[in-house]
């Protein structure tokens, strides 16, 4: 049996991830406040509906990919929320990036409601969610996975359950904290070969053919060689995810100093450049202290597969 889903929040990564589930046969009930996002789903064809609770009523199971936990929790638990519309036994499948708690605390709402739930945040970047090719981290009960399977790999092309709820979360701050040390570390690296004199396309491939080769430069540095910066994640959210990461340290008494550093450098990059402006766009900091742009002929101002 093919299940039917409401999906909440068509963004950068939701409406990739939506699409995905389109083409792979799903129905699919989308919402949205922007009305440009849920057209371009409708014409893949998903249905629209006025609210989440709607949608769920129709769908009978629910995903949600959203900016914040604060708008999670009105998703999932407003006026017109998920729960007053998904049927008992229904699923909410979050898929956005929550720390522990919140998510833990969120699932027991549903629980409360006859409500199950995963979370199943996601990592690899939305030019991998575009085309199904992105990495799914779940958390939740085994059978309620292996149940929704079919869907998330749909949109995922390989997925880990990491433990309960809440073992997802912790996974997925943690691979996006290393995401940012290592944004940080690819921009002083090639700003290091800008000034040592190098051409910056050959260090860029160099780099990529050695043992300082990271996920993230070979993806990320591509965009700030060709000037886009065009990640399509920002600031607040790379601040966000690393918030998450600190409280988690906290709690967990685990000393994070490197994260601490990275943290204090995106606080400059938003005071500087604004809480909207892509997350590669921490190295302008970089290029703007001393003076020269890090820029090569040849790379992409969007990373396509």
């Amino acid at each position: 049996m093919t299940l039917a889903y409401a999906f909440i929040g068509l963004g950068h990564l939701g409406g990739n991830l939506a699409a995905s589930l389109l083409r792979n046969g799903f129905a699919v009930t989308v919402v949205d406040r922007d009305p440009a996002a849920v057209e371009r789903l409708v014409a893949l064809g998903a249905t629209a509906a006025a609210s989440p609770a709607k949608a769920a009523a129709r769908a009978g199971n629910a995903i949600t990919c959203l900016p914040s936990p604060k708008v999670s929790e009105a998703v999932l638990a407003g006026p017109d929320g998920l729960l007053q519309g998904l049927p008992k036994g229904g699923t909410w499948i979050e898929m956005s990036t929550n720390g522990r708690d919140e998510i833990v605390r969120l699932a027991a709402l549903a629980s409360a409601k006859g409500i199950e739930t995963l979370e199943c945040p996601v990592t690899g970047g939305v030019h991998l969610a575009a085309v199904g090719k992105i990495t799914a981290l779940v958390g939740g009960d085994a059978a309620l996975y292996e149940w929704h399977r079919p869907a998330i790999e749909a949109m995922c092309a390989k997925s880990f359950l990491m433990g309960p709820i809440g073992s997802a979360a912790v996974i997925k701050v943690i691979t996006n904290m290393l995401a940012f040390i290592h944004l940080v570390a690819a921009g002083e690296a090639l700003m290091l070969a800008k000034q040592g004199g190098l051409d910056l396309a050959q260090a860029y491939h160099a780099i990529v053919a050695s043992s300082g080769n990271s996920f993230v430069h070979e993806t990320e540095s591509q965009l700030i060689l060709n000037g886009s910066y065009d990640i399509g994640f920002t600031m607040d959210l790379a601040l966000k995810d690393l918030g998450f990461a600190l409280a988690m340290g906290r709690d967990c008494g685990a000393p994070l100093d490197l994260a601490t550093r990275v943290n204090a450098i995106f606080e400059e990059g938003k005071r500087a450049y604004g809480g909207n402006a892509w997350s590669t766009q921490i190295v302008k900091l970089l290029e703007d202290a001393v003076g020269t742009e890090l820029r090569a002929p040849g790379f992409p101002a969007r990373l396509e597969l």
